[in-house]
Parts: structure tokens; sequence; C-alpha cells
């Protein structure tokens, strides 16, 4: 498409619907197409002049929209959705009670360098296998491995303080 003099604003009036449709078909969602619609016009409005020049604002829209659905399809592969947000708050007490355990940060704090910080990338700051990897330079393989040897060493050292009590009976 030829966009010689055009402007942004005639350019969004003629090809927005397009463009929508595009990110419908990339989400399969009107909502999050309008979303990766209103983030690829707000970034091609900063560039116009750059992108009007090269002839191409739509094939820069729609790179942008694809990366961005890209993005987006990560980020809810590691978040759980649900249907209702829950009424009060969800205390798992077995979780608080680990937390507050000084054995279990003994044993953590036991543990190698390297496998401690996979276990804390990992679980407290939700990070995936690729991520952790990349943070700390080493192979996707070497965290898998470095987190269930972690584990292992941690079952094996470490039993909550009220595991033993609870129910009474033994988890032994």
């Amino acid at each position: 498409m030829d966009h010689d003099g055009v402007t942004y604003e005639e350019f969004v009036t003629t090809r927005a619907q397009a463009l929508l449709r595009y990110g419908y078909v990339l989400t399969g969602n009107p909502d999050d197409a309008a979303d990766l619609l209103q983030e690829g016009l707000i970034r091609l409005s900063g560039a116009w002049s750059r992108v009007v020049n090269k002839n191409d604002p739509e094939g820069y829209v729609r790179t942008i929209m694809a990366r961005q659905h890209i993005s987006m399809w990560r980020r809810r592969k590691r978040e759980r959705l649900v249907g209702d947000v829950p009424e009060g708050r969800y205390d798992d007490r077995g979780l608080e009670r680990a937390e507050h355990d000084p054995r279990l940060w003994e044993a953590l704090a036991s543990l190698p360098r390297r496998q401690r910080a996979v276990l804390v990338l990992r679980y407290y700051e939700d990070l995936s296998d690729e991520e952790i990897a990349a943070m700390l330079g080493i192979s996707r393989g070497t965290v898998r491995s470095q987190a269930a040897r972690a584990l292992g060493k941690l079952r094996a050292d470490w039993r909550p303080a009220a595991a033993s009590t609870a129910g009474g009976h033994h988890d032994r």
C-alpha cells in the first residue's frame, strides 16, 4: 500500500479496522485485539516520520502487534486464570508455618549458592527455567538439575515444625 503524503491520522482512519481484524486473528479475543492495536498505533505515532519514509507503516504496526501478542502469551502462560475473583483471602497455613520456620531458612542457607539461587528465583521470584538460566548464565538443563538436587536435599534435611504433630500422625 502506497503511503506517500498520508498523515498518521489518515492512516489510522483507513487501516485501523483491517489492523483490528489482524489482531483478532492473532488473539481470538476482541479485547486483546483492541489492546494490541492500541499499543501498535501508539508506537507508530512516535515513529511515524521514520516509518512512513520507509513506506511501510502497516508492516511496522503488524510486527509490533505480533511481538506484543507473543509477549502477552508468554506472560499468560505463567498466570493461572480463574473464572471468578475469590471473595476473601486465602491463607495456606502450611505455607505460613514453613515461611516462619527458622529451620527452613537454615536448611535453605546450607544449600550451595547456585542451588539456593535457583530455588529462590523459581519459587520466590516465580521465574521460568529459561529466565533463570539467562540470569545465572547457565543452561536450562543445569537449572533443572540444580533445582532437583536442592529440593532433594531440603526434603531429606527439613521437615515442617508442625508436620509431626498435626492431626496426631507422623509424616516420616
